[in-house]
């Protein structure tokens, strides 16, 4: 299967079918010398994901503020408040109780993107699914993988 198709269905099966027209035409992938596998994807020397072993993503926040262009992808996200958007962007992670809107298709284990003000701050892996984050008051509802501000000291191809 050619590794752009193969991207382009694997964001659709995470984030919602239509998500992956968002997905940039001119990207270049690494490849594992071992298996062949892919291992990451970049645009104009740009980190956007890394393949992990389960089938999934590692989304970082630029490509999650590409792929905030589709209006389902928003389900996939939550938005935090001012107080906590600092410590967020520092790589801290997001109690429930800040937790100004989420997302429907939160899970356990899901990529997150984190936004404030309808733009992408950072990228984290979800402790709760979107119900338990609605109805808690307390604990930690994302933890934090990726912020911009870590992505600004530069994650470019080498």
């Amino acid at each position: 299967m050619d590794a752009y198709v193969k991207i382009k269905q694997t964001i659709d099966a995470l984030f919602g079918t239509g998500v992956s027209a968002h997905f940039p035409r001119k990207v270049n992938f690494t490849f594992s010398k071992k298996n062949g596998r892919i291992r990451s994807v970049y645009s104009n020397n740009l980190l956007l994901c890394t393949l992990r072993i389960d089938g999934g993503l590692a989304i970082t926040p630029e490509f999650a503020q590409i792929l905030f262009k589709s209006k389902k992808f928003k389900e996939n996200c939550l938005e935090v408040d001012l107080d906590s958007k600092p410590f967020v962007e520092d790589g801290r992670s997001v109690f429930c109780h800040h937790v100004v809107w989420c997302g429907k298709n939160i899970r356990i284990g899901s990529d997150v993107p984190v936004l404030f003000k309808s733009k992408v701050i950072a990228v984290g892996r979800a402790i709760l699914s979107s119900e338990m984050i609605k109805s808690q008051n307390r604990g930690v509802a994302v933890k934090i993988r990726d912020s911009l501000k870590s992505q600004k000291k530069g994650d470019r191809l080498p």
